[in-house]
């Protein structure tokens, strides 16, 4: 499988929980796509275009294949994700993708979606720490760690926490296709 990474994001996502993976995954050599809810380039909480260049792939519901993609990155913003959470469809393909077993990476809020998505019963992950309430009644295992890594899942609480998130992606990734 060629490496190919998926970012779901929208108007108001936090723009340092986007911007960050976006080039530090095209520094490890992965080609990276953008679902915007909005099909456009739109602006982050901070005012950064997401995705940054009118030549980046955005692409809406439907116009993508979970099976093109190793790698599902979920970014945060409170706003962003209160839209994200009510496409159904996209929360379905999150629990298709899960099924399958590939590499999902939720930071801060973008925790949200994977409560959505029903996908982390019995799974350590963090998040915002406002959301901890909400992991453990969807049946998670809240842990106050900068990167928790269980299984295909690696979470982040904080934008501040980029660096190890991103590492904990990294490594997990090389580790799950060798």
């Amino acid at each position: 499988m060629s490496k190919k990474a998926f970012i779901i994001t929208g108007k108001l996502v936090q723009d340092h929980e986007f911007i960050y993976p976006f080039y530090r995954l095209k520094e490890e050599g992965f080609e990276v796509d953008t679902f915007v809810e909005e099909k456009s380039i739109v602006l982050g909480y901070f005012g950064t275009k997401i995705p940054p260049n009118k030549n980046d792939k955005i692409l809406g519901i439907g116009e993508y294949k979970i099976d093109d993609y190793s790698l599902i990155i979920i970014p945060g913003g409170v706003k962003c994700m209160e839209h994200l959470r009510l496409q159904t469809s996209l929360i379905k393909d999150i629990e298709k993708f899960n099924s399958k077993g590939k590499l999902i990476a939720a930071i801060c809020s973008g925790t949200m979606m994977l409560i959505s998505a029903n996908i982390i019963n019995n799974k350590k992950v963090t998040g915002y720490y406002a959301w901890k309430k909400d992991i453990e009644n969807a049946g998670g295992i809240f842990v106050d760690e900068p990167c928790v890594i269980d299984s295909n899942i690696v979470t982040s609480p904080h934008y501040k926490f980029n660096g190890e998130w991103m590492k904990g992606v990294i490594q997990t990734y090389n580790e799950m296709y060798k």
